[in-house]
């Protein structure tokens, strides 16, 4: 396999909940997870547009403990096989795809964009955090937003995420892979039961209107794995935020 990477410098659009979705302002401030000024505690402080960030009544994560047992709709995740773009926007490792990838939530269609990582896992459940979190960020046609989430424990070396973490980029690298594919399907669990709340995006502009789908069943990585990602992000993770009120449903 040939490696292709490009070093433009380092890309600081943060992706979804580090999305492509966040305001082009969040390009220019400059927020991390930690450091005095610039942690999750400040960054409404750092732009106008980052005011959801503190004021919104919706955000994401939580902690998911009291829900309510519904008929919701099951998942139809029409993945196949994809050759990915992987970079290192400075805030986490995501995963870039191209167009064909479909989720499909009752009558909605969603089409796959991306899938990138946080550790430890944003959602805790009952107060617990799983070592990390995958999210892949879906979108669609009128531009609304579904983030699928699946909690990954430390266990058994991941052979469906191993081209992901044979191939972790520096912060600033984009890289293409001759003759990488991932198979989409391997990526999720088996069992698709789910949570599923209203939310925002993780990360500036914290923006509100996302809809959040938590799967129950979590999947496994091998510690090799999870040390890999460690030695680029330490902690990548927003605090949970309150419910407001909000209730979290959970599928039959």
């Amino acid at each position: 396999m040939k490696s292709n990477i490009l070093r433009p410098g380092l890309v600081l659009a943060a992706s979804l909940c580090a999305g492509s979705f966040a305001h082009a302002a969040a390009q220019a401030s400059h927020w991390a997870y930690t450091g005095k000024h610039a942690d999750p505690s400040h960054w409404a402080a750092l732009s106008p547009e980052f005011e959801s960030c503190a004021k919104g009544h919706a955000q994401s994560p939580v902690d998911i403990r009291a829900t309510v047992k519904a008929d919701l709709p099951a998942l139809r995740f029409d993945y196949t096989q994809a050759d990915p773009v992987i970079l290192n926007n400075g805030h986490t490792v995501q995963v870039n795809l191209p167009p064909g990838q479909r989720l499909t939530i009752g009558d909605r269609s969603f089409e796959l964009l991306q899938f990138h990582f946080h550790t430890p896992s944003e959602e805790e459940i009952h107060g617990k955090r799983a070592p990390m979190e995958v999210h892949f960020v879906h979108k669609d046609v009128e531009g609304k937003l579904a983030v699928v989430s699946v909690l990954l424990q430390a266990g058994k070396a991941s052979k469906a995420y191993a081209p992901v973490f044979d191939h972790l980029p520096r912060p600033g690298e984009k890289i293409t892979v001759d003759g990488l594919h991932l198979d989409l399907a391997r990526l999720l669990p088996a069992a698709t039961g789910y949570y599923r709340f209203q939310g925002s995006l993780t990360t500036p502009p914290c923006s509100e209107g996302v809809q959040w789908i938590v799967l129950k069943q979590p999947l496994a990585l091998g510690a090799g794995q999870i040390r890999a990602f460690h030695t680029l992000f330490k902690a990548n993770a927003r605090p949970v935020q309150p419910l407001n009120g909000r209730v979290v449903e959970e599928s039959n």
